[in-house]
C-alpha cells in the first residue's frame, strides 16, 4: 500500500463538474493499494500518514503531526501508484488490487482516519477526478508499508 502525501493550504477534488472532497490546512493523500495489501497493512499506513511529522512548529521545524495541527485529509484513490515503471515505456500494473479489493481497502482507510478524529473527505473511487490543491513547501512524502 502506497500513499503518496502532500501537505496543502488547501485542496478540493471535482467529478463531472461537482466538488465532492474539500480541505482546508492538511494532508491530499493519494492512495495506491496493491494486490497483498490487507487491513494490517492499510491500518499501519493510516496510523503513519496521521502521526507523520509534516508540520512546522514554532521553530520552522517540520515536528508536529496532522492532529497536532488541527488538519484536515483528503483521500484520492490512485491505482497508477502502484505502477512498475522499470521496464519499457508503458506502465505495467500487475500489481494492482483489483477493483473490489482497492476499494474495500480505501473505504476502510478513510474510515479509520475518521474513527481517529480526522476530518477525512474523499474523492470517488473509480471515476475520472480533478485534484485541485495549493502545495505548503512544496512538501511531499511518498509512505509504503
Amino acid at each position: 500500500m502506497i500513499a503518496l502525501i502532500q501537505r496543502v493550504r488547501r485542496a478540493s477534488v471535482t467529478v463531472d463538474s461537482t466538488i465532492v472532497g474539500k480541505i482546508d490546512q492538511g494532508l491530499l493523500v493519494l492512495l495506491g493499494v496493491e494486490r497483498e495489501d490487507n487491513i494490517e497493512k492499510m491500518v499501519k499506513l493510516a496510523k503513519k500518514v496521521i502521526n507523520y511529522r509534516v508540520f512546522n512548529d514554532e521553530n520552522g521545524k517540520m515536528n508536529l503531526n496532522l492532529t497536532q495541527v488541527g488538519g484536515q485529509l483528503l483521500v484520492v484513490s490512485q491505482f497508477t501508484l502502484v505502477a512498475d515503471t522499470g521496464r519499457g515505456l508503458r506502465p505495467s500494473f500487475s500489481s494492482a488490487a483489483t477493483p473490489e479489493q482497492a476499494d474495500s481497502l480505501y473505504l476502510a482507510f478513510v474510515e479509520y482516519c475518521r474513527q481517529q478524529g480526522v476530518v477525512t473527505e474523499t474523492g470517488k473511487f473509480g471515476e475520472d477526478m480533478q485534484v485541485e490543491l495549493v502545495n505548503d513547501g512544496p512538501v511531499t512524502f511518498n509512505l509504503q508499508v
